[in-house]
């Protein structure tokens, strides 16, 4: 009883991390704009045929470019993250942000040790 148990875990592993490969090996193709068409359905076809072969030669062939293809992609996902962010927060120069706690100060909505935080953090 317990050796099945084992091999049920140990087959359930292979399993997953073959799909995990697979589908790490799928993403990088999709990235690789240099890569031709022709080309990406010739590695998913001999990844359907003869999968771990094909797994470990996409790998130990192209495990570089997949580094620099997943390094550039985060950097673009960096980037685009960060343009939002300063996109919906509003006023980014330091005079706006002033003169916005300027208008709640005299307007009674902030004190004047909250004015003074928020002008030291503009001036930041």
């Amino acid at each position: 009883m317990d050796g099945s148990v084992l091999q049920a875990i140990l087959v359930a592993f292979v399993f997953m991390a073959y799909l995990i490969l697979v589908f790490v090996i799928i993403g990088d193709l999709m990235r690789d704009r240099e890569l031709s068409g022709w080309w990406k359905a010739v590695w998913i076809i001999a990844l359907v045929l003869i999968p771990w072969l094909t797994g470990l030669i996409y790998l130990i062939a192209r495990g570089r470019g997949m580094a620099e293809r997943s390094a550039e992609q985060a950097a673009e996902i960096q980037k685009a993250q960060a343009a939002y962010i300063k996109s919906v927060s509003g006023n980014t120069d330091p005079a706006s942000q002033i003169a916005q706690a300027k208008k709640l100060h005299d307007d009674g909505v902030i004190s004047d040790e909250e004015f003074a935080q928020l002008k030291s953090k503009a001036l930041a």
